[in-house]
Formats: C-alpha cells, structure tokens, sequence
C-alpha cells in the first residue's frame, strides 16, 4: 500500500531510506538547511525549519503525511524532541532511524563527557594539538580555550572563525577512511581528538586512526531523545513501514 510519509533528513542513512521508501510510496525529505550544499537527494526535497513543534504538526495535517520519520542526526535533539510532539499532536505515527552509537574497545583511550563545554574542560591547561571533529555548531565553545592548536574539520566554513590565535580550516565531506585519518593526523602533529559519538562507519576512521596512533579521545555524549518507536538500520525501517501506519478509519479520518 502506498503511504505519505515525510522523512526529518540530513544524514546519509536519511537519504538510503528515502531512495528505499520511494520506490512504493510517496516520499517527502525535508532538510535542516543547515549545510549549504547538500547532495543530491534524489526525492522531493523541503528545506528549512517548520516553526517549531507546532508548524510541524500543522505541515502533517496540511499535507496527509501518514508516517513521520525522524532521520536527523543522534544530536539534532531539539528537532527530535519538536518531532514527537508534533506527531501526537497530529495524529500522525512517528518512528526514528537511530544508528547504534560507537562502543570503546580495547586500546581505546577515550573521556567521555557530557557536553561540548565538558570536553573543552577535559583538554586541559597545557597546550594541545587538538583535531575538531564536532561540526560547525559546535566549535565556538572552544573560544574559551585559545591556548591550544586547533585542526577544525566541517562540510561548510566555520563563519565567524574561532578567536583564538593558532587554528587550522579543513573543508571536507565524509567517509573519511581510516588510513586517510591517519595521515591527516600525523600530518597535523594531532595528540587529542574531540568528536561526538556519531555512531555509524561513515565517521569511525578518526576513532580507529586515534586508536592506532595511541592518541587521547574526548568523547561528546549523545543528547537525550525522546522515547518513540526506532529501528537500527534503514533495512529494518522499511520494513517496519507497512505496519507503522494504521488505516485512516482506526485513526479517525
């Protein structure tokens, strides 16, 4: 049965699903519009915000979306948190794509913090040789610690700069490889990594690099998110699909 569902992007498991679900469905993506040049998506495409918890529900409802897919990243909280409200104000199913996050294994030297201002904490006083690998949105806590070299790495530039007086700008979209990671740190004369714990393969070779080369890692904790029905992998989402949407008549309309 063909369904309308809108699918909250901006990951590359967002886009997988979204070529999937095409296939037998009528598939909207909608995008943050945070990134200035996005990939091709291949479906119908929204971009920019929808006012919030209550824009969205009003969009669902305008629309006849049947099933709402929350795809974001595991740290879009606040878009998470507006989606679930959203759905049960609409009326609307929601399930969410949550990819596992990344576990510590052995040779591993992580420290794991709460939130970014926690991990500039975590670099310590003493001058370090540190790789970002946060994302534009989040580099700007580290303004408060100008004592070390920064080697920031993000899809589109960091706009304003950071104010500190040593740091480096490396435009790059991933995968990254693992041997690629290994090179650019060394490269840099990098000793501390601070990354989130985006989970998936696209993103891991910095971890496995860091690994290898016995360097430090500050390890960024995922937001809380709100409890509604997920799924692993896009795979097991599609096939959840068909039993996520309840007939208009058992939903009232």
């Amino acid at each position: 049965m063909t369904h309308r569902i809108l699918i909250l992007g901006g990951t590359t498991e967002a886009r997988q699903l979204a070529g999937k679900l095409a296939a037998g469905h009528s598939v909207m993506l909608s995008l943050a519009g945070r990134t200035e040049s996005p990939v091709a998506q291949g479906v119908p495409v929204r971009s920019g915000g929808f006012g919030g918890a209550d824009g969205l529900a009003v969009y669902l409802k305008e629309t006849s979306i049947e099933l709402l897919i929350d795809a974001t990243h595991p740290y879009a909280a606040r878009i998470s948190a507006n989606a679930a409200q959203a759905a049960r104000m609409a009326g609307v199913p929601i399930v969410a794509l949550r990819r596992p996050g990344w576990e510590p294994v052995e040779g591993d030297r992580w420290t794991q913090v709460d939130t970014t201002g926690d991990a500039v904490q975590a670099l310590g006083p003493a001058p370090r040789r540190v790789f970002l690998a946060l994302g534009r949105q989040e580099v700007a806590a580290f303004d408060a610690a100008p004592q070390h070299h920064y080697l920031i790495r993000s899809v589109d530039p960091v706009e304003p700069k950071l104010a500190v007086p040593d740091a480096t700008y490396l435009l790059a979209r991933g995968p990254f490889r693992e041997a690629e990671e290994r090179t650019l740190l060394q490269r840099h004369g990098i000793d501390i990594v601070v990354s989130k714990d985006s989970g998936g393969t696209a993103t891991y070779g910095k971890i496995a690099a860091a690994r290898a080369l016995g360097l430090d890692v500050v390890m960024v904790h995922r937001p809380a998110l709100p409890e509604v029905p997920s799924a692993a992998t896009v795979d097991q989402l599609a096939d959840m699909v068909d039993h996520l949407v309840e007939p208009a008549a058992e939903r009232g309309v």
